[in-house]
């Protein structure tokens, strides 16, 4: 954790397409944390942003519609406290990035290829939303909305 507490942590999401996943766990960290985390997404075959994960995140107020996915590469050189690896632990293949002092891996299973009707594919990208809020949250902290968070409980 950095020691200066006016500096805030840096953050890179990652998951192979950043299309839901690393995309969602980047705007809920700015969004919750943004006092204190300063958080980034990229994946090492950059797609675009699915339309669930734009409709799931509406739904907590958090727009998603202007994001666009990122390879690692446009992060090249820049240092950051966290990679966090957000591929699911079945089969993916989580990409790597060198320049973090911490690698942090997370396994969320990716439903972009669920059968069934736009219901109930929404239904499985708000589990996966959910965990991933639940998993920020372990990470840093109860979120502070619109309040001052005490220095003690930052990462």
């Amino acid at each position: 954790m950095p020691t200066d507490t006016s500096k805030r942590t840096r953050v890179l999401f990652i998951c192979t397409h950043n299309a839901a996943r690393s995309q969602m766990a980047e705007a809920i960290a700015n969004r919750y944390y943004g006092d204190h985390v300063e958080a980034y997404s990229a994946g090492s075959q950059p797609s675009k942003v699915h339309e669930c994960a734009i409709a799931v995140m509406k739904e907590l107020d958090i727009d998603i519609s202007h994001n666009r996915s990122k390879h690692l590469d446009e992060f090249e050189g820049q240092h950051f406290d966290y990679a966090i690896t957000l591929c699911s632990d079945e089969g993916d293949i989580c990409p790597f990035f060198p320049d973090a002092r911490e690698h942090v891996h997370h396994g969320v299973n990716n439903p972009p290829g669920i059968e069934g009707t736009k219901a109930q594919k929404l239904a499985a990208y708000r589990i996966m939303r959910d965990e991933i809020r639940e998993f920020i949250k372990e990470m840093f902290g109860p979120p502070c909305l619109g309040m001052a968070c005490p220095t003690s409980s930052r990462p």
